[in-house]
């Protein structure tokens, strides 16, 4: 393997961004006829696919500086934005309002965000990396979803409980979690046959064999 693969950084690249912008997002609700959702859940499992794809190819400690690094990149993003939102502004502008709303992070959220980052990816590259030992590197399917389900239940868990705990009604919150989770293992479910291809081209190009 290179010493600085060309794809590493893609994959790092692409899991910052999909990071930072999935969490400007995750302050919008959606109402689907299910359940409350936050729109973050429609970017972020792209991290948790990403999440599954470096700790198989290139081990658990790449893939802990991976989640490093988007922690990084998103804490970077959050005070800039803080700055932005203080820095004085003209008269005629009428929009900072609407620039807070989108921007503006409250303490809680950031914890909220953070905790629930750290944990979630955190425990998703060491279940993927635990079970690869177990299974003999088989069965690829078995070790992203049961990561995912992992990963995306502390994640849901700390994030809605740290961000919504007594801002919505007690009895909406652990079936908003419930659905968060659900959601983001389902959509990793259905991509499976993605990430099996993103797993492959990168082990070959790698030049991984296990």
């Amino acid at each position: 393997m290179k010493k600085h693969s060309d794809l590493l950084v893609v994959l790092a690249a692409l899991f910052c961004v999909s990071l930072v912008v999935s969490n400007i997002i995750a302050g919008k609700l959606w109402e689907t006829r299910l359940a409350v959702l936050t729109a973050g859940v429609l970017l972020f499992p792209i991290v948790y696919i990403i999440g599954d794809v470096v700790p198989e190819v290139y081990g658990l400690a790449t893939a802990r500086r991976v989640i490093w690094l988007g922690f990084f990149a998103n804490l970077f993003a959050v005070v800039f934005f803080l700055i932005t939102l203080k820095l004085p502004y003209p008269e005629f502008w009428t929009n900072q309002d609407a620039f807070t709303t989108v921007l503006g992070f409250t303490p809680r959220l950031l914890l909220a965000s953070f905790a629930g980052y750290l944990v979630g990816t955190n425990a998703n590259a060491w279940v993927m990396v635990s079970m690869k030992k177990l299974t003999k590197g088989r069965w690829l399917w078995t070790r992203t979803i049961s990561s995912t389900l992992v990963g995306e239940t502390l994640d849901s868990l700390l994030f809605m409980t740290i961000a919504f705990y007594g801002i919505v009604p007690n009895e909406a919150l652990p079936g908003m979690i419930l659905a968060q989770t659900l959601f983001k293992t389902g959509y990793e479910i259905v991509v499976t046959p993605v990430t099996y291809y993103v797993v492959s081209l990168a082990k070959k190009y790698e030049g991984v064999t296990s």
